[in-house]
């Protein structure tokens, strides 16, 4: 009997994240997976993200159940066990018999079959065992160590949170990142909140910002407006942050920077607040550079190939956001595969880039000009310790303070979130993935001084 779609592509997505670096949520949105039913790509999306977010603790269910040490077993017969435990233990809908039978047969199409008894034997072991109160055990963790362990997340992410931001932050932060997260959008015009009605998506307003829409019900990218790019998926966060980098007097015959523009969300919200301004987009990649094509329906809007920690501008900007490449840790929920792959060092190894990127930034400001450099990172070394380390030793320049932006975004109705200190760290914007209804965002402002 043939493997259903649905395994068989989340199957081959897990053994690509594994061995390719790839990126889930890219892979499950790409072309090859088209032909799936609704029904399908949603299993196919459940089972993948479920097992990338659960990997550690169901490798030690598994741990406890095999004969084998799991670092001997091929890549093929991990992948299928994983997929089973996670069905057995997690989706109470899906049969124990179908969970097991299916992954044996994963590992028959895969070559292994003389691995199938084994997995068969494995997978029964647990499901004899039963359902567990998972998320009650994260509730329950008295300490860093334990929470990782119950939370599936590394002990050195979970530890370096508890330490900054306390144990029921942490807690807060891993519940959020081993759930299911929200779609919110910007809608960029007046007339795709009724097409996106008319084709079946049901919206119900943001949580953070009042314009920011939460999708309920329905598929955004299969509608045309999303299509057209009158429609971005991004999280109420981002879109915070392009708000803040957009503000104060509108920008007219002037120019605005956005320096690490892909996929363009931000690009087009700094672009329509800002109607007269020329705004320039870079991107350094060209398979990224690809996912500004959208822009080029905005009259103000310009795409330019390059480098940003060697920007090829000869003018300043008025405006400037930095957006930069990050760990990512902010966005775990739906990024699951990075916090297998993240390492302590890898965190220098980003801050010296950043820091090149908000230097090269910082010189292309102009007199009086504002900067945003902004993360979805929850950790110190990609955030506060660059903007320190680009400002030391640097005149010219100061750190402003958000407070003020926010409380004129909440006195004019464009922000529907009434904790303002809350989003505050000294100057700084920083939301954490749980505590608020957004992804983990930070943010500075830098302002070139007049005199």
């Amino acid at each position: 009997m043939a493997v259903s779609s649905a395994r068989a592509v989340a199957f081959e997505i897990l053994l690509r994240v594994e061995r390719e670096d790839s990126y889930a949520a890219e892979l499950l949105h790409s072309a090859p997976l088209a032909k799936l039913s609704s029904r399908d790509h949603g299993l196919a999306t459940e089972l993948v993200m479920g097992a990338l977010r659960w990997q550690s603790l169901l490798d030690q269910r598994l741990a406890a159940a095999s004969s084998q040490k799991l670092e001997r077993l091929d890549g093929e017969v991990l992948a299928a066990l994983r997929l089973g435990v996670y069905q057995l233990k997690f989706l109470s809908r899906v049969p124990a018999r179908a969970a097991i039978f299916e992954s044996v047969e994963l590992v028959k199409a895969a070559r292994k079959r003389s691995a199938a008894s084994f997995v068969n034997a494995v997978l029964r072991k647990i499901a004899e065992a039963g359902a567990e109160e998972i998320f009650a055990e994260i509730g329950k963790s008295p300490d860093a160590s334990t929470l990782a362990q119950n939370a599936a997340h590394p002990p050195w992410l979970v530890d370096r949170w508890t330490e900054h931001y306390g144990l029921e932050a942490a807690r807060q932060i891993c519940t959020h990142d081993q759930t299911v997260p929200g779609t919110a959008i910007h809608i960029h015009d007046d007339r795709s909140e009724t097409e996106l009605a008319e084709a079946g998506v049901e919206l119900a307003p943001g949580r953070l910002l009042s314009a920011a829409r939460r999708v309920l019900v329905g598929d955004v990218t299969a509608t045309r407006a999303y299509q057209e790019g009158r429609v971005s998926m991004q999280d109420e966060a981002s879109q915070l942050v392009a708000l803040l980098a957009g503000r104060g007097e509108t920008i007219v015959d002037g120019a605005i920077l956005d320096c690490c523009a892909a996929p363009g969300s931000k690009t087009a919200l700094l672009a329509r607040r800002n109607p007269r301004a020329k705004v320039f987009a870079t991107e350094l990649h060209p398979h990224r550079a690809r996912l500004l094509q959208n822009l080029s329906r905005m009259r103000n809007v310009y795409v330019v190939a390059a480098d940003a920690r060697h920007l090829p501008f000869v003018r300043t900007f008025d405006r400037i956001l930095a957006d930069v490449p990050c760990s990512g840790t902010g966005t775990l929920a739906r990024n699951p595969e990075i916090k297998w792959r993240l390492k302590v060092e890898d965190l220098h190894h980003l801050q010296s880039r950043q820091v090149a990127i908000l230097k090269s930034a910082l010189a292309q400001l102009a007199i009086g000009g504002r900067l945003v450099y902004s993360t979805c990172s929850l950790e110190r070394e990609e955030n506060e310790a660059v903007v320190e380390a680009a400002l030391d030793a640097t005149a010219g320049f100061k750190v402003a303070d958000f407070k003020g932006d926010m409380e004129q975004l909440r006195q004019s109705g464009e922000m529907c979130w009434k904790d303002i200190a809350s989003l505050l760290a000294g100057p700084y914007l920083r939301t954490i993935s749980g505590v608020h209804p957004c992804d983990g965002f930070f943010a500075a402002m830098i302002e070139r001084n007049k005199g």
